[in-house]
């Protein structure tokens, strides 16, 4: 298993804080710099088990040792196995959440082979098989961890009117140490 040193993403978490008072850096004030604690082994296990997958280790160790998010790019992380608790606000990304978790979603091929760039022409939910959404950037863009196939344990962008569905990091532990060194 990746191993973390969740001390010192909390330490930095905090130091981001500190340093944005006012919440004013993208997307703080939605994850407010909270990192919720992590979640035990056998829930990870039942969802993975529920859905018919094995999670990332990058991913999988995060949520097991540091924290289920908020705290994290964009509007922070989903949490993986309940809802955000806000999640009556009625938000698009509470929406895409619950897709994610419809059965057999997360176990479906990933149907890109390759990255999909410029304008997307088909409706997001069919090119999202296969996919966790991560974090929320907004105007219908998310951030994916790719679950199944050869891409499987990358993230990638989706952004259907302008950037399309393209890499955005080869991996959990590249994406979010990018963050937090941000700033």
């Amino acid at each position: 298993m990746e191993s973390w040193d969740e001390g010192g993403v909390r330490a930095r978490i905090r130091e981001l804080a500190a340093r944005d008072p006012e919440q004013a850096r993208f997307g703080a004030a939605t994850h407010r710099y909270v990192l919720e604690p992590p979640l035990p082994e056998a829930e990870i296990r039942a969802f993975e088990d529920a859905h018919g997958i094995d999670l990332p280790a990058e991913y999988r160790s995060f949520v097991a040792r540091v924290g289920n998010g908020p705290a994290g790019p964009a509007h922070g992380l989903m949490p993986l196995t309940r809802p955000r608790a806000e999640a009556d606000d009625d938000w698009a990304v509470d929406d895409e959440w619950a897709e994610d978790r419809l059965p057999g979603r997360l176990a479906a091929p990933f149907p890109l082979t390759e990255p999909l760039a410029g304008r997307i022409n088909v409706p997001t939910g069919d090119l999202t098989p296969g996919t966790l959404m991560l974090a929320e950037e907004g105007c219908g863009m998310y951030i994916r961890l790719i679950l199944t196939g050869r891409h499987a344990g990358e993230i990638w962008r989706i952004d259907p009117d302008w950037g399309g569905f393209t890499p955005a990091s080869p991996g959990f532990r590249a994406w979010y140490t990018t963050w937090l060194q941000r700033l």
